[in-house]
């Protein structure tokens, strides 16, 4: 169910408190008063009010002039991930895949125009990009984010394109409407989203997804390998049966255990 932010029942102090939270993250760990009332669009008194319930209660530090999360707000995350135990479900599966490939295997769900890492099993071997439970990143250029996307209705894929910044993180990224469109209808076709250094040169990442209840895709499961290790034609024919596997073992222990996956 959700409810209109005009509706009598939308708490707005609920809302303004998790804004506050949101505005520290990567790039951003310490904010001043002034930096968090500008970029939650809240007036300095009242953005003030908010850090410093969100001090007495443990979820910030500051040193009375620059703010900072404390450890509690891991809990946030944390009550989401072990009330699923999601990544007690896909371990055992996730961690065949990679003592085959010796590459890393992570699973992500959709959280609004971003991938949410709730499983990972990291390989033996040094890994360019550094991704844990809860990490965070876009849609467009992200194998995951676009299986996820793939499975999306019109009506959100035409808000997520008219809405969101689509930056350039590498010189291969894919950015524009038209070919993120035609990318996302070869997900749908094929059944698999092979991402080719648009996150990060030199790394290829293929991604499957898993379905849920009545065939909802609900999250989807990853390999990613450097290009030095794995070819396309490789993460094709050497990667993406087992990642498949797992896929399908990962759905099956979800119905059977009843856990919901979803943001």
């Amino acid at each position: 169910m959700s409810i209109d932010p005009d509706s009598p029942d939308f708490v707005t102090s609920v809302a303004r408190g998790l804004s506050v939270i949101r505005s520290f993250g990567h790039g951003n760990p310490t904010l001043t008063l002034a930096e968090v009332a500008d970029k939650t669009d809240l007036t300095r008194p009242t953005a003030r009010r908010f850090l410093l319930t969100l001090e007495a209660l443990g979820y910030i530090h500051t040193d009375g002039k620059r703010f900072w999360l404390a450890p509690r707000t891991l809990d946030l995350g944390y009550a989401y991930l072990s009330s699923m135990s999601v990544s007690d479900i896909a371990q055992a599966s996730m961690q065949h895949v990679v003592e085959l490939l010796n590459e890393s295997c992570s699973m992500a769900v959709l959280d609004r125009d971003e991938i949410v890492y709730v499983a990972r099993v990291p390989p033996k071997h040094a890994m360019g990009l550094q991704v844990g439970l809860g990490t965070r990143l876009p849609l467009y250029c992200n194998s995951v984010g676009r299986v996820l996307m793939a499975h999306q209705d019109a009506g959100w894929l035409d808000a997520y394109f008219a809405n969101v910044e689509r930056p350039v993180l590498t010189r291969f990224t894919i950015t524009g409407e038209a070919e993120l469109r035609a990318a996302l209808e070869d997900v749908r076709k094929n059944g698999y989203a092979l991402i080719d250094q648009e996150v990060e040169e030199g790394l290829r990442a293929i991604a499957v997804p898993i379905h849920g209840a009545g065939g909802k895709v609900v999250a989807g499961v990853s390999v990613g390998a450097h290009t030095a290790r794995a070819s396309k034609a490789d993460m094709l024919n050497k990667v993406l049966p087992p990642l498949r596997q797992c896929a399908k073992e990962i759905e099956d222990l979800l119905m059977r255990s009843g856990t919901r996956l979803g943001l």
